[in-house]
């Protein structure tokens, strides 16, 4: 999934410690970019199972758009307010689309996990709600970098 972590080898996260942190935040911004170069950024919420990273995105939004033209993302967790707080895990690589689009609750076995996370962490449900207007994407990070600044002494 990712290689050695050059930089910063003293402040990055344990792979637990990455799970864990991911398992608990809520909110991600995803980064793509347009035909013509221009970036944009824009909040998603998202589930994280060891793996992959699931983001359920409008389907008629620019992201999606873009993301159908150029797979490439980066995507950044993070939490903290003062310096010595900051931690995150920034994510990157190409979105696969995963299921039917818009998702309406077909049956799709390879959803059946992510769905289950996603469900409980935000809805507090054993089942994922479905709305037609979403789709899944499915990030595998080809890298992960991670900080945790709370580690820093002195």
């Amino acid at each position: 999934m990712t290689g050695t972590q050059r930089r910063g080898r003293r402040i990055m996260m344990t792979p637990r410690e990455r799970d864990a942190f991911l398992a608990e935040q809520r909110t991600c911004r995803v980064a793509t970019v347009s035909a013509d170069g221009a970036p944009h950024v824009g909040a998603l919420w998202f589930a994280w199972d060891g793996t992959a990273l699931w983001l359920y995105s409008i389907t008629r939004s620019k992201r999606w758009a873009q993301l159908r033209k150029d797979p490439r993302i980066a995507v950044v967790v993070d939490d903290g307010h003062g310096y010595g707080e900051l931690r995150g895990v920034e994510l990157s690589g190409s979105v696969a689309v995963v299921g039917e689009v818009p998702r309406a609750g077909g049956t799709c076995p390879e959803l059946d996990a992510p769905e289950e996370l996603f469900a409980t962490k935000y809805f507090g449900l054993d089942r994922m709600p479905h709305d037609g207007r979403h789709a899944w994407l499915r990030l595998v990070p080809e890298s992960v970098v991670s900080w945790d600044f709370r580690k820093m002494t002195g």
